[in-house]
């Protein structure tokens, strides 16, 4: 079945409850299809990869400590592809699972934007004007503070704009960008 974002959204509500979760899901969201774009994807891949984003943590509420390990057996029955099954599990790579390690720009994207979401969302709810203004070389400085947004890994990050082959700085760009356009879903 073709993963669309309005299906994962209904997948999702099946598995998630708590806003902040819901949130994390808009901005991953956001930031994939922000990823899609350059990558140069057209408007049906860029929703396919917006809904990768939202569904990546179906099974987190559920199993926060087997994180990864219970994807398949939420989203098979759902008549999900084995292969965006695959994408899901693989943005655990070297954290919660040793599964899938990303190979496909969609997959490289997940793993480098689900972390760096949670540092450019911390930082829009701290500043006066949300994302409005939020530039690269503000949110590095951000980034580099190990102590703000201290929960979100900065070597994965690393990893997955290394992986990528991007530098970092097009990379908070891209998430810089996704989610302003989603703000309103972020709660801004």
């Amino acid at each position: 079945m073709k993963l669309t974002l309005d299906l994962a959204k209904s997948i999702l509500k099946k598995h998630v409850t708590e806003d902040h979760l819901l949130i994390h899901a808009s901005a991953v969201s956001a930031a994939m299809e922000a990823m899609a774009d350059r990558f140069n994807c057209d408007a049906d891949e860029k929703d396919h990869w917006a809904a990768i984003g939202y569904l990546h943590d179906v099974d987190y509420e559920k199993f926060p400590e087997e994180h990864c390990k219970h994807v398949r057996e939420l989203l098979e029955p759902e008549g999900i592809d084995e292969s965006d099954i695959d994408s899901i599990i693989s943005h655990g790579f070297g954290m919660c699972t040793d599964e899938i390690e990303p190979s496909t720009d969609l997959q490289k994207s997940l793993f480098a934007v689900d972390e760096l979401t949670g540092i450019v969302h911390a930082y829009a709810l701290m500043r006066p004007e949300n994302f409005d203004g939020m530039n690269v070389k503000s949110l590095k400085k951000k980034f580099k503070d190990k102590k703000f947004a201290a929960g979100c890994k900065r070597d994965v990050i690393q990893i997955g704009a290394d992986k990528l082959g991007m530098s970092l700085e097009n990379l908070m760009q891209a998430c810089i960008d996704g989610m302003s356009v989603h703000k309103s879903e972020l709660g801004f």
